[in-house]
Parts: structure tokens; sequence; C-alpha cells
């Protein structure tokens, strides 16, 4: 990676970036189904239990795991477009 201040800056505004967006989804998906949502969402059933109920007990578990992968996968690509991987 270039030392220069403008591309390092570039680098870690991208990187915010995604991890800002990242945790807007959980926040979505953790509060938002499972607390603000969840009266309208338990008129669904998944697996017997009431949607929003769900999402508060295990939706936002697995909703954090995918999202640990994207931001794995998504790193990995940014590494590599400011060549800064580890390969």
């Amino acid at each position: 990676m270039n030392d220069s201040g403008p591309h390092r800056s570039a680098y870690w505004r991208k990187n915010l970036r995604t991890l800002a967006s990242l945790l807007l989804i959980w926040f979505i998906v953790s509060f938002g189904c499972g607390i603000l949502f969840a009266d309208t969402l338990n008129q669904f059933k998944l697996g017997g239990y009431p949607l929003g109920f769900w999402f508060a007990q295990q939706g936002s578990i697995y909703a954090f795991i995918v999202l640990i992968f994207v931001y794995v996968i998504r790193m990995n690509k940014l590494d590599k477009e400011f060549d800064v991987n580890e390969d």
C-alpha cells in the first residue's frame, strides 16, 4: 500500500463505509425486526414460532454470522483493490 495520505484515507473511508452499512443492517434486523416491527411480524410463523419472536431470539444471531462472512469477503476485495492483501 502506498503510504501517501490520500491513498490511506480512501482505504479507511471505504472500510468505515462498509462497517457502518453492515452495522446498520444488523441494527435493523436485531432491533427493528426483533422489537420495533415484532407485532407486525408476529402475524407470520417460522418453525411454529411468531416471526418477531424468532428474529429476537435467533434471526439476529444468524444475520450477524452472515454479516461476518460478508465483511470478510468485502475486506478481502478492498485489500486487493488497495494492494494491502496478505497474498
